[in-house]
């Protein structure tokens, strides 16, 4: 593969990442080709050891999207996140993709145990209204308990929503040093 034709290739796999990212990253991969021109390597060595341009767009895009969460995690954020890490491969879709499933069903659950338990007292004096003559004094006092455990599952549920946010960011950034070729340690 020649110098132009990987330079374009790489530019159209680019799309999404902002102009002014793009321009810094191809400029990069310009110097790379000038510096392995300089050692007497080919257009087509140099591309062969850069690799795949649209795997190289992928792991760019993934690492995008992960500082931009880490930055200001919106929901959002770490959707185009989950959805760039799993685009590196169908290791993980079923690595990525799994665990994202089952910590926001979990999550899922919680918030609506909670707003269920919340509303509770008021679904107890709409039955009041609805039928007069089976209204028992026990059915509201218990709502009214199960209205203050399910403020408090709320108020948990806030707290473990943010930490599982943060640390789902990390796992995805793991994710990614896993897919570029494992993890490297420094001291």
């Amino acid at each position: 593969m020649t110098k132009e034709s990987f330079m374009q290739q790489l530019k159209n796999a680019l799309k999404r990442i902002p102009e002014e990212e793009r321009t810094d990253i191809l400029q990069d991969y310009e110097e790379h080709f000038a510096f392995g021109l300089e050692e007497g390597k080919t257009e087509e060595e140099i591309a062969s050891a850069l690799g795949s341009p649209s795997q190289i767009a992928k792991e760019l895009q993934a690492n995008y999207h992960l500082e931009k969460v880490t930055t200001n995690a919106t929901t959002g954020n770490i959707f185009r996140a989950l959805w760039a890490v799993i685009g590196l491969g169908f290791f993980n879709l079923v690595i990525v993709l799994g665990p994202a499933i089952a910590i926001a069903a979990i999550i899922f659950s919680g918030w609506t145990v909670g707003v269920s338990f919340l509303v509770s007292p008021l679904l107890v004096l709409l039955e009041m209204v609805v039928y007069p003559n089976g209204f028992a004094f026990f059915d509201l006092f218990f709502s009214l308990v199960l209205c203050g455990i399910g403020y408090f599952i709320l108020v948990g549920m806030l707290y473990v929503s943010k930490l599982a946010s943060k640390g789902f960011v990390k796992y995805l950034a793991y994710n990614v040093s896993l897919v570029k070729g494992g993890l490297k340690h420094e001291k």
